[in-house]
């Protein structure tokens, strides 16, 4: 069919960025969330160039689900959008399976049509039980409470940023085909801030930093990393569940553009051994009245007694939220000393093998970064897990616990025994959702050889949680 007959939304980057940013301001002062769905629905309704929406949503393990509703269908049935929630992993079973769909009107993006097709706007959706009470596993929903509730008791407002690494390879589906070629291939072998205009990694990093721009992420620098064909694109802070958010897109935006290329990026967080891994160091800080309460001028590191409270709850606790913040069987590989790796249970501001660092900053950039996180982590968990533990976590009576000799596990099972000992995360999670998310981690466990060694395993690629082969899993 001509394109000519078709007159789907197809909008320029330029007028996509305004479009997002100022969803994103609304966001950020908190516009009334009726406000919101009225603006959208009418938005929704007069634009006719609009085909569908793509409504997302988040799973246990943090996969990323995309269902595509007709627009003039969504407008009439938004409230009452239905799926078989057995069909997911991780969430309910099959007695049980009607789970819902509740639109965040606030979570509205436009997105190029170059790269995601024209007709099209994104949302975000939050799962709930068909009571119509929040759903438990769906961790998105937890943290936007939890957000919420920090705001309206203590005034708080929950802030991050993510430095989200990747490595791009040859060829398409790269992590499904791994079993048969046993390897991954670089599209650059050059190094740290180092790639010609125009080969493949840069034009890669360029063309997501312009969808990212066009999408409201106020880009602030893009660059190769430093191991071979590993990038990282940086943007601006946001409030918990938009960044949260921001990091879904940016793997989908950073995956659609990889298999446009004919190449694929992946988030595994080591996928070739020798070489420094991927990471997603999660910045974070809280405001008061527009104030940084982590900054004291006169405090230690210029860090105030709140931020170093909230510093010791995480490194109290840090075998106990290993698991999710390290989420797979790969990721015990990234937690090797000798490529920077965060595994010391400890604080520093100069140590980057340090499980939580204290970057230089100001009254506005003052905060704690947690290095040892994965980038397949669930980001709604790991931003959970992050500020409940900080805020609400215990303080451990140990001597010098900021500079103590402990360390992260080198494997999954040992941070699976962990997470599944501690009291702390029954309470994070609740006892169901917690046994849930451990019992998958488990399944992903006993299907990869226990011992890592020092070659990469198929299965441990396979049976990735963000790689996900149903057809592999259901032949046990």
């Amino acid at each position: 069919m001509s394109n000519e007959l078709r007159n789907f939304l197809s909008l320029s980057y330029g007028e996509l960025e305004d479009l997002n940013l100022m969803a994103k301001e609304q966001r950020k002062n908190r516009v009334s969330p009726d406000v919101i769905q009225e603006e959208r629905l009418k938005y929704l309704t007069d634009e006719k160039r609009i085909k569908a929406v793509t409504v997302l949503f988040s799973d246990l393990e943090g996969r990323l689900h995309m269902l595509d509703y007709d627009k003039k269908f969504l407008i009439n049935s938004w409230d009452n959008l239905t799926f078989d929630g057995s069909s997911i992993r991780g969430f309910t079973a099959q007695r049980e399976s009607d789970l819902r769909l509740a639109m965040d009107w606030s979570a509205f993006y436009w997105g190029p049509a170059d790269i995601f097709g024209s007709g099209k706007v994104l949302l975000f959706s939050e799962v709930i039980d068909k009571d119509g009470s929040p759903y438990g596993a769906d961790i998105r929903g937890v943290l936007k409470q939890y957000a919420k509730g920090q705001f309206q008791k203590n005034g708080y407002t929950l802030n991050a940023a993510n430095e989200i690494e990747g490595f791009l390879f040859e060829g398409t589906d790269a992590e499904r085909k791994f079993h048969e070629t046993g390897s991954f291939k670089y599209v650059n072998t050059g190094g740290y801030y180092h790639s010609l205009p125009g080969d493949p990694l840069r034009t890669f990093i360029d063309t997501c930093a312009e969808v990212q721009r066009a999408m409201g992420f106020q880009n602030e620098k893009d660059h190769p990393e430093v191991a071979p064909s590993q990038f990282e694109i940086n943007y601006m802070y946001g409030d918990v569940v938009a960044a949260a958010d921001q990091i879904q897109i940016y793997k989908l935006i950073a995956r659609q553009v990889a298999t446009k290329m004919g190449l694929t990026a992946s988030f595994l967080p080591k996928p070739v051994v020798g070489v420094n891994g991927n990471g997603m160091h999660t910045n974070v800080s809280i405001t008061k009245g527009g104030k940084n309460i982590f900054y004291d001028v006169k405090g230690e590191e210029k860090m105030s007694k709140t931020a170093w409270q909230f510093i010791d709850r995480i490194l109290t606790h840090g075998n106990d939220i290993c698991l999710p913040l390290n989420a797979s069987v790969n990721a015990y590989r990234r937690l090797d000393p000798h490529f920077e790796a965060p595994n010391q249970i400890k604080a520093s501001a100069t140590d980057r093998g340090s499980m939580v660092r204290i970057p230089i900053g100001n009254e506005k950039s003052a905060r704690v970064e947690v290095r040892s996180v994965g980038p397949d982590a669930n980001p709604y968990m790991v931003l959970y897990t992050v500020f409940k533990t900080g805020l609400d976590g215990e303080i451990a009576k140990v001597k010098n616990l900021r500079q103590a000799d402990r360390y992260l596990p080198d494997n999954i099972y040992t941070a699976i025994e962990n997470f599944r000992a501690a009291s702390w995360t029954t309470e994070l999670f609740g006892a169901d959702v917690k046994g849930r998310f451990a019992d998958l981690k488990q399944a992903s466990a006993d299907r990869c050889p226990r011992l890592l060694g020092t070659v990469v395993k198929a299965p441990e690629v396979q049976y990735h949680h963000e790689v996900y082969n149903q057809y592999l899993w259901n032949q046990f």
